[in-house]
């Protein structure tokens, strides 16, 4: 990766500087997954060119890059080059693909790094593009942003304010009071845009009590689609908890996010109370594309509807829409686009997933979002009622695997 030089010095619109570029040399000494900047997620083709971040979440994913202690946003390119680079990409599909930007070494919404995050959705918007872009943030967002992000009228741009409403300082040190203003702002002021509550990391005895689901409820109101999820627990995560004495959630790590049981069905239990009327809950959704399909009145673009068991939660009119749009693809045809990508063994078709084997992510969520149809590894199979998630917490008779 080299860096690359803006093609227009000077201050990018609101008058900030342009955040510094790293050297070739800084960026041959990061991480090398970290360097590069696009990466296949399951929610999108994920653009990355800016690293660095001060809010110091104990949790953070940037343990998994080794640049935690990158506290200053930097820039691997400009934002032009990385708009070429994404919209380049062997992957991705105009109109098709869903996009994510600066999820992963960054929060978008820090005042250096959203002048940055505007130009890159201008870019895009002014190629026509109507795919799906998620941002994802815990940070602060003003009226006057509401206003630069309802200036898109192309791309399909989904805010994703991430609240916990975990009190312990050690682990978040950033208040959740700040993305739960920023969600309210947000949606009083969509246009454009949709807004989804990304209700996460939820940890049992950590911030699951009555009280903090209570607040949760309560802000499911001032979003499109709320999205509930667990904990990614990986082993650097683990180190650093261990390092700096915090409380370490679980025992053991996974490389899917961790979400037990018990702590779902005591969400569960509250929203079906909201159900009956006893209390008003948002639209409640397990997957994030479930959630901004449903805020965008659109089918899901991962094809959760064939793992049926997601549904149960969602409301009627989504499960019709997705009903509607999801199709069991054709084996031939299939195998053919598995194979082209470096598939091994048998291709199957079932009335869940594509069944694959040899397949790294990326090329899997090709398939899926070229498909509408879940897409899963032969060897790491999605078991019943766990809903793609690790399975501690889960008890071995809910674990029927279904591939």
């Amino acid at each position: 990766m080299t860096a690359t030089s803006d093609l227009v010095p000077g201050p990018l619109p609101g008058g900030r500087r342009p955040l510094p570029l790293l050297t070739p040399e800084q960026i041959g000494a990061l991480k090398p997954g970290l360097a590069d900047v696009i990466e296949y997620r399951k929610s999108g083709l994920s653009l990355n060119h800016i690293v660095g971040c001060p809010l110091d979440c104990g949790y953070c994913v940037r343990h998994l890059f080794d640049n935690f202690e990158m506290k200053t946003p930097r820039r691997l390119m400009s934002d032009e080059a990385a708009v070429e680079a994404l919209v380049g990409h062997r992957y991705f599909r105009p109109g098709r693909t869903p996009i994510q930007l600066l999820n992963r070494a960054t929060d978008p919404m820090l005042p250096v790094v959203k002048p940055h995050v505007f130009e890159v959705l201008r870019r895009l918007d002014g190629r026509g593009l109507t795919n799906h872009v998620l941002v994802i943030t815990r940070w602060r967002v003003s009226a006057e942003d509401c206003a630069v992000l309802n200036s898109f009228r192309n791309l399909r741009l989904t805010i994703l304010v991430t609240h916990s409403g975990i009190d312990d300082p050690r682990i978040e040190p950033v208040n959740s009071s700040i993305a739960a203003d920023s969600l309210r702002m947000l949606y009083e002021h969509a246009e454009n845009y949709r807004t989804v509550l990304y209700w996460r990391p939820i940890v049992p005895g950590l911030n699951d009590s009555l009280d903090h689901i209570e607040r949760a409820r309560e802000l499911s109101l001032h979003a499109h689609a709320t999205v509930f999820t667990g904990l990614f627990f990986r082993d650097e995560i683990k180190a650093y908890y261990d390092s700096h004495g915090l409380p370490t959630p679980y025992e053991d790590t996974a490389r899917r996010k961790i979400l037990p049981e018990q702590a779902e069905e005591r969400i569960l239990d509250a929203f079906e109370l909201g159900a009956v009327g006893v209390q008003d809950w948002g639209r409640l959704f397990r997957k994030t594309s479930c959630g901004v399909a449903y805020a965008w009145g659109e089918a899901d673009y991962n094809g959760h509807y064939g793992v049926r068991e997601l549904c149960d939660i969602c409301p009627p009119e989504q499960i019709a829409r997705c009903a509607k749009a999801w199709k069991k693809p054709d084996l031939d045809e299939v195998t053919r686009e598995a194979r082209a990508l470096g598939a091994v063994g048998d291709v199957e078709v079932d009335d869940r997933a594509i069944v694959v084997e040899g397949l790294d992510e990326p090329p899997r969520y090709y398939l899926q979002h070229g498909f509408g149809y879940q897409c899963h590894d032969r060897t790491k199979p999605h078991l019943y009622r766990q809903h793609g998630r690790a399975p501690i917490g889960w008890e071995a008779e809910n674990g029927t695997d279904t591939r």
